[in-house]
């Protein structure tokens, strides 16, 4: 920013101009990746009646300004335009931002700060807001948030809230109808939303330049709005105005984590459920008996969690009082805890601690103990009591526990396909083929399991769910839940939240419970026909980079933007079974292959055929055997320079003991790919042939947790042609599904 100096000493707007140019050139030259953003001049005002060479300059200012403004495409540089902001009705600079009619007060600094955050972070000019509301208007004034030193109430126990944490530390709560004077007020007020559906959980924002005011029925519908509002300060200075109304559209918004297979610490469990808090996520499903072993303290029976009774992270347990902190935690943040005593499958720790099976006389006698106690010693309005994978050998065994819980007043919540529950109970479908029966309530997991996912394709193939095949809910169907299974042993407890995409997911999932809608069926990518569905994949992924930039940047979140990457597919070419077997991509001219091919699919992780094909839909459908395909896209580069690039042909799932890659191969279907011509080589796979075993952790064979391979980019454009054979889809075991895909990103993007 230059300028208004000589401009005062009579320098022509021409000759400023050239020596903007010199300058912007220069930089490009010299440092061709160097983003440059160029400001406008801002505004004077004589009002002071000083500074006069420069305050007699407003037309030299506003052409000067317009020159910059047009000519940004021309140069390439961003244009700020910070002018209008600073402005009175009369078009000179506000003068309570200034004492001189120059230089600004440290008002006008926090207004330049707030308007200069965007491209500092390089993020979207208006706030990224997830989920998105139903309604928002945006106007063009703005609150002063760092004015605000109370917030006004109106009903006593919206201070339940923890407000501090959620807007100032040091704000005070005033019970108060009183508005003070000259100064930005903030408001929060248990008053009448309308909405559509689930008003108990409904709130509007209005924004404007005097006021912020917000508005729910309940104390829990004031807590999402204050959500919201954190992600309108995101500068934590100020905020731009704006009238906003929204509702969820399911109300059981889920998450669910497997701590039985895989300890996690309550920090790291804590961790979670505050980005579900701040992302209006409302259940937290915790799964601690398992197989592998059992985690949640019982006083009648300690040896369920004696370090010999487990297969892994021997003695690691939560407390009674761990959780009820959990609890407690959950509950602050209007999360309802939702425990799982998976039963009578899942439980061979429980046989081998009580040396003893669950479905016997006296397991069963057991088991009600278990549930006496803690349903004494916590309060619960739903228990999850499992019922899956298990040959029920009782017919009474789960009738008479549904029987103990609901003389509790406790709901009973079961998964499908699993065992004989009544019909009262609510239903969790886990199997993507299964359908409720007709009138049962419901909670939608089809593929909603993170540890299958490709992180790139989990966020798109998130988002293109329909939860419980409904727009939003309905008597039947209560909403959706996400889950993380990751039955794999870990050789560190943050590999969960690595290997597997759970904020990416969780963010995705978050938008999609709250908003609804969405096509039919399980579909992998997103479909390049259909604009629409692009155009909102598009502005979501925006919004989602955002947020991955401003509140997770200490935290994985294995995800870059991928909708405006579109590949070429070439073929398809017979190869007769022979998976090296060469053809004209690989020999003809990259650009013309790059024309002729035909088909298209968007992103940077594309699935051909899902392993649970047809019913997960990826780019083709019963796809023939023996058969090798193509993938042709171009990356453009600034300079030539070393890029780290994300690589991988098979996201191994976390469930299965799938066998690592052969040594000097990307997978087992001799998949390859050339940048510029250069055929690029696979990692030296630290277990390479390791035939699969959950008890083996992953280490280094999913992009997203080993280091990315470093590519030569030239300047200019990068030729990347991928090699996708296919020989029998037919699985070696149930351990090594055939998931025919690929993914290349450019991992600085």
């Amino acid at each position: 920013m230059i300028g208004i100096n000589d401009l005062a000493r009579n320098v022509s707007v021409d000759s400023l101009w050239k020596n903007y140019q010199y300058i912007i050139q220069t930089i490009k030259n010299k440092s061709s990746y160097t983003k440059i953003y160029v400001q406008s001049i801002l505004p004077v005002t004589d009002a002071y009646k000083k500074f006069s060479g420069h305050t007699s300059k407003t037309d030299s200012i506003v052409k000067l300004n317009t020159i910059i403004k047009n000519s940004q495409l021309r140069y390439g540089y961003n244009f700020i335009d910070l002018y209008p902001k600073f402005c009175d009705a009369q078009g000179k600079l506000n003068a309570a931002l200034t004492n001189d009619g120059l230089h600004l007060k440290g008002e006008g600094y926090v207004l330049w700060k707030h308007l200069l955050f965007p491209y500092v972070n390089d993020v979207e000019i208006k706030t990224s807001l997830l989920p998105a509301p139903k309604k928002t208007e945006w106007n063009n004034q703005l609150f002063a948030l760092w004015k605000v030193d109370t917030v006004f109430i109106n009903d006593a126990t919206i201070s339940t809230i923890d407000l501090p944490s959620l807007l100032k530390k040091n704000i005070v709560i005033a019970y108060s109808k009183n508005e003070v004077k000259n100064k930005p007020v903030l408001k929060l007020l248990l008053n009448n939303v309308q909405s559509p559906l689930l008003k108990d959980e409904a709130y509007s924002i209005h924004v404007d330049s005097t006021i912020a005011e917000i508005k729910a029925n309940t104390v829990k519908g004031l807590f999402y709005a204050l959500q919201t509002f954190k992600q309108l300060a995101r500068d934590k200075v100020m905020i731009d105005g704006c009238s906003i109304v929204d509702w969820p559209s399911f109300s059981w918004r889920a998450y669910m984590t497997d701590v039985g297979r895989n300890y996690e610490t309550i920090d790291l469990l804590k961790q979670q459920i505050d980005v579900m808090s701040s992302y209006k996520m409302n259940i937290f499903h915790f799964h601690p008996t398992e197989d592998i072993a059992w985690r949640w303290q019982i006083k009648q029976y300690p040896q369920l969690t004696a370090p010999e009774n487990m297969l892994r992270n021997k003695g690691m347990y939560y407390s009674v009082e761990e959780i009820k902190d959990l609890i407690k935690y959950c509950e602050d943040r209007f999360i309802t805890f939702v425990p799982e005593i998976d039963m009578p499958g899942h439980s061979a720790a429980f046989t081998r601690a009580m040396n003893i099976s669950m479905q016997s006389e006296k397991g069963k006698e057991i088991i009600k103990n278990i549930l006496n106690e803690i349903t004494e010693t916590h309060s619960f309005p739903f228990i999850h009591i499992g019922g899956d994978e298990v040959k029920i050998t009782d017919t009474g065994f789960i009738p008479s526990i549904e029987k103990q819980l609901l003389q509790k007043n406790i709901q009973v919540i079961g998964w499908k396909p699993g065992g004989n529950f009544r019909s009262g109970t609510i239903l969790q479908l886990w199997n993507g083929n299964e359908q409720a029966r007709k009138g049962a309530r419901y909670i939608d997991s089809r593929h909603l399991y993170i540890n299958h996912f490709d992180p790139l394709e989990s966020v798109a193939t998130i988002f293109n769910r329909k939860i419980g095949d409904v727009d939003q809910q309905t008597n039947e169907v209560l909403g959706g839940e996400l889950c993380l299974w990751h039955d794999r042993n870990v050789i560190k407890e943050d590999d969960l939240i690595q290997m597997n995409p759970v904020y990416p997911s969780m963010l995705a999932f978050a938008e999609k419970v709250w908003n609804g809608n969405g096509p039919n069926g399980f579909i992998t990518n997103v479909n390049p026909a259909d604009t629409v569905q692009l155009q909102q994949f598009g502005s979501f992924e925006k919004n989602l980079i955002d947020h991955k930039k401003l509140y997770f940047s200490q935290k994985p979140f294995p995800y870059f933007y991928q909708s405006s990457t579109t590949w070429k597919l070439a073929g398809p070419f017979n190869n007769e079974g022979s998976l090296s077997k060469q053809f004209s991509p690989e020999i003809n001219e990259f650009d013309s292959v790059y024309k002729q091919a035909k088909v298209t699919a968007i992103g940077k992780t594309i699935v051909l055929q899902h392993f649970w094909d047809p019913m997960i839909k990826g780019i083709f459908t019963h796809s023939n055997t023996n058969t090798t395909w193509y993938a042709l896209e171009k990356f453009w580069s600034n300079e030539e320079k070393e890029v780290p690039c994300w690589i991988g042909f098979n996201n191994l799932s976390r469930s299965t003991g799938t066998n690592s890659p052969a040594k000097e191969t990307w997978d087992n279907k001799m998949s390859c790919l050339w940048v510029n011509g250069t055929k690029i080589l696979p990692p030296d796979w630290i277990r390479a042939n390791q035939k699969g075993n959950i008890e083996i952790p992953l280490i280094d064979e999913g992009y997203e947790y080993r280091q990315p391979t470093n590519i030569l980019f030239h300047k200019g454009w990068n030729n990347v042609l991928v090699k996708l054979p296919i020989g029998n889809f037919k699985e070696a075991d149930w351990q090594n599904p055939v998931k025919w895909m690929f993914t290349f990103a450019p991992a600085n993007d």
